[in-house]
């Protein structure tokens, strides 16, 4: 029955997500989710349009909002966990999944994935990307339209950029 549920887990999550009203029925989301295997905190508001892929753990905190058309792509070792108390804006991309530079031949060479960690009180940008790799420290921000490149984030740091650098501290 496993198998089964991991097979329809994201095509029933993304199909709910594009049915259910965009900014309404989040206790209906945040339930079905649940059911499917995801791991959504009490009060985590999920809003349309928002799309799983892969196979790995997603866990998103209490109270925290994930805007629209936000993606998730997640391998089976490498999971993505978004503290509680954060703010996830339109379009923003998770991708645990990356290559290792190849040969001349093919430049994308072998395939590894690394877990994404967003920390308690964040707040993620419209349209950044964050990648494999990245642990962003809590209540820091991540400006629209950023890349965060793999690496460790302190707390309370503004993040811009591509690639997405420390801007300053925030107080």
């Amino acid at each position: 029955m496993k198998s089964l549920l991991d097979t329809f887990r994201n095509p029933l999550a993304n199909l709910a997500l594009a049915v259910l009203p965009a900014t309404r029925a989040f206790g209906v989301k945040r339930a079905l989710l649940n059911a499917l295997g995801f791991e959504i905190g009490a009060d985590c508001k999920i809003t349309g349009g928002v799309k799983f892929y892969g196979r790995g753990r997603i866990a998103i905190g209490n109270d925290t909002w994930i805007g629209l058309g936000c993606v998730f792509i997640v391998a089976p070792d490498a999971a993505i966990v978004i503290g509680s108390r954060c703010d996830i804006a339109p379009r923003v991309i998770f991708h645990t999944g990356s290559h290792r530079i190849g040969d001349g031949r093919r430049r994308a060479g072998e395939g590894y994935s690394s877990p994404i960690t967003i920390a308690d009180g964040s707040w993620i940008g419209t349209g950044s990307v964050v990648l494999g790799g990245s642990h962003v420290g809590s209540a820091s921000i991540l400006a629209a339209g950023a890349t965060l490149l793999a690496g460790d984030y302190p707390s309370d740091t503004l993040l811009a950029g591509v690639p997405a650098i420390a801007k300053r501290t925030l107080g």
